[in-house]
């Protein structure tokens, strides 16, 4: 579907009148998986598949949602929003105008109709995408642009986080509203500074791999690994004065390792730390053109979110695995919360199509079903199209 089809669905559900546009875009990280939440870096870029979302003012308080990717259709009225499971996509907005009311923000009736072209629950931030989506809206619409993309930024994950129950980090959101074209991010996701890399890979392209099976975080184990992690927090603290795990070194980490006696956040702590590495070494290579180097921090960080981590899969491990035996591909990992969903590989311009059939066919052999590839650009954050 194109935008101008888009335009005329809208044109029959709601009827004629002044429509306004906007693109919310989805997300990669590039690496630092499971280190949000832990106060450390990542590194993720805005892509150019994403959200469309056309919109129009109602004279009432009630907001009509519409999407041409689900069937469910529902009306609510911006003084009665409660999560329903029934309601299923139609939560993510209405979290982001419960929470974007509650902060005094204004807001009325909207009939709103989106689409999208970021694949669902395969890791590459579909949620984060709608809500940006619906925030910058309404920042747009009602409240003349004043509302700084920090605060949006914070407020669509505070909607995740207690309206739909997933506690995730903030990068999925800050990606996504702060993406430039061509351009990874380094993020502190404690202090929220950030600076933008340019993404000088030469005679190689990013190829994101979709393994199809699908997940949801809020019915994963994404909250146990931060329940997880929360407590590793609290043994650290006995040692050393922080407010995150990744405020500690790894020569630190290896001092304090011996007092922590639990293997499973042993291995927890281990990942986090040594990922958070990982990003800012990632970052210096990108940046210096050492694509080489780039691709074996990917590796080690897959095999650290499955030997340490334990968030990959079968799924996962297959799909990087058989993309690692491949001549012109220099590193593979999964990306995202992990448990199904997405990988990415760093693979020559000119092996592309090969790598795409190799890895397709080793893959449909072992897991049974065939993967998704996708070849797509880094572009710009969420904004109003014009």
């Amino acid at each position: 579907m194109d935008l101008h089809s888009l335009i005329d669905r809208f044109h029959e559900i709601y009827g004629w009148g002044e429509i306004r546009k906007f693109f919310s875009p989805s997300r990669v990280n590039l690496i630092g998986e499971h280190i949000d939440y832990n106060g450390g870096h990542v590194l993720p870029c805005a892509l150019e598949i994403g959200t469309y979302g056309l919109v129009r003012k109602r004279d009432d308080n009630n907001i009509r949602l519409a999407s041409e990717n689900f069937e469910l259709k529902i009306e609510i009225n911006i003084d009665d929003l409660n999560y329903k499971s029934q309601d299923g996509w139609a939560n993510y907005p209405k979290g982001v105008i419960y929470f974007m009311k509650q902060n005094g923000y204004r807001i009325s009736g909207m009939d709103i109709l989106v689409w999208g072209n970021i694949p669902n629950g395969a890791g590459l931030s579909s949620s984060a995408s709608l809500e940006l989506l619906i925030a910058e809206m309404i920042n747009d619409l009602f409240n003349d642009g004043r509302i700084s993309k920090i605060d949006l930024i914070k407020l669509c994950q505070e909607a995740e986080n207690k309206f739909i129950g997933v506690r995730c980090g903030i990068m999925d959101q800050f990606a996504i509203s702060m993406g430039k074209k061509d351009k990874a991010m380094l993020l502190d996701c404690n202090s929220l500074q950030f600076e933008y890399i340019d993404m000088n890979m030469k005679d190689y392209i990013l190829v994101i791999m979709n393994t199809n099976k699908r997940r949801k975080l809020n019915e994963s184990r994404y909250n146990e690994r931060r329940n997880e992690c929360e407590k590793a927090l609290n043994i650290v603290k006995n040692y050393k004065d922080i407010e995150n795990l990744c405020q500690i070194s790894i020569e630190e980490y290896e001092e304090i390792e011996k007092h922590i006696f639990e293997a499973h956040i042993k291995k927890r702590i281990r990942h986090v730390v040594y990922e958070n590495q990982r990003v800012l070494n990632a970052s210096k290579a990108l940046q210096s053109g050492d694509i080489d180097r780039v691709g074996k921090l990917f590796v080690e960080s897959h095999n650290s979110l499955k030997d340490l981590y334990e968030v990959t899969g079968k799924e996962l491990d297959t799909i990087v695995e058989a993309s690692i035996e491949q001549c012109g591909c220099i590193g593979a990992r999964m990306t995202g919360g992990g448990f199904g969903g997405c990988a990415i590989a760093i693979v020559k311009n000119d092996s592309v199509d090969n790598f795409m059939n190799k890895v397709g066919t080793l893959y449909k052999r072992k897991v049974g079903y065939s993967p998704e590839f996708y070849i797509t650009g880094i572009g710009h954050g969420t904004r109003e199209l014009f």
